[in-house]
Formats: C-alpha cells, structure tokens, sequence
C-alpha cells in the first residue's frame, strides 16, 4: 500500500519538475558588479550562456564573475536556427581561457564589452571559426 502511494505521487511530480527544470538550468550565476564604461578588466572565462555571452571570472566565486555580451559579435538566440550551434562554438572557443575586454555600455543585467583572446578581437576568431551572425 506505502509503495503504491509513493509511486503515485512519484507519477505527480514528474511533470512539475520537467517544467520547472528548464527554468533552473537558465539560471544565470554572474552576479559581481558590472564595470564602469572605458574600463579595461580580464578573466577566465567560466560560464557561457549563449552564442555571445559569457561570464569571466575567479573560479568557485560567481559572486564576481562579470557578465558579458560581445560587442563585435551577434550570434542567433538559442531558440533560433543556428544558437545552439553557436553557444556550442563560443563554449569551445573560449571555455577556460582568460579574455581582456574593454567595457561599453550596459544591455540588461550585462555589459556589452569589446574582448580579445591572444590578443585577437573575440568576433574575428568566432567568424574565422565558422561563427554565423544572425542575433538582433
């Protein structure tokens, strides 16, 4: 009888929890204060939420990891055709390595900055790399 009822509420939550689930693996772990416009910061790249944002930072401390979004660089959002190619590619491309990146104006909770790797403009290496624009 006890094994019955917790397989019924078992059958009850599952749906509940693929709903909800989505909505927690999006959950953004960049919370460190944004940069002033001019100012020139680096980091290791820790997160990447899509095919032209990112989070840099010290690694085990979200709490100052800088949110980006690529000036030089607009990629499809993840819902459209080619986004999830293109967060796949920012991720290889970059996942790890340290970034030093101009800061521009603020988009949202984020702020768009110009970034190179190697010394080489970030937009230019995503392009060269097979990257496709196509983000508004």
């Amino acid at each position: 009888m006890m094994r019955c009822r917790w397989a019924m509420i078992l059958r009850a939550l599952i749906p509940i929890v693929c709903v909800a689930a989505p909505s927690i693996a999006h959950a953004d772990p960049c919370t460190a204060p944004l940069p002033a416009r001019g100012t020139t910061f680096s980091g290791v790249v820790r997160y990447v939420g899509d095919g032209d944002s990112l989070c840099v930072g010290p690694r085990n401390r979200p709490d100052r990891w800088i949110e980006i979004r690529l000036a030089d660089f607009r990629a499809p959002e993840l819902n459209e055709p080619g986004g999830q190619r293109a967060k796949k590619l920012l991720r290889d491309t970059i996942f790890g390595r340290t970034l030093v990146c101009r800061a521009g104006r603020r988009s949202y909770d984020r702020v768009v900055a110009a970034c190179t790797m190697n010394g080489k403009p970030l937009g230019n290496e995503l392009r060269r790399r097979g990257g496709v624009e196509g983000g508004r």
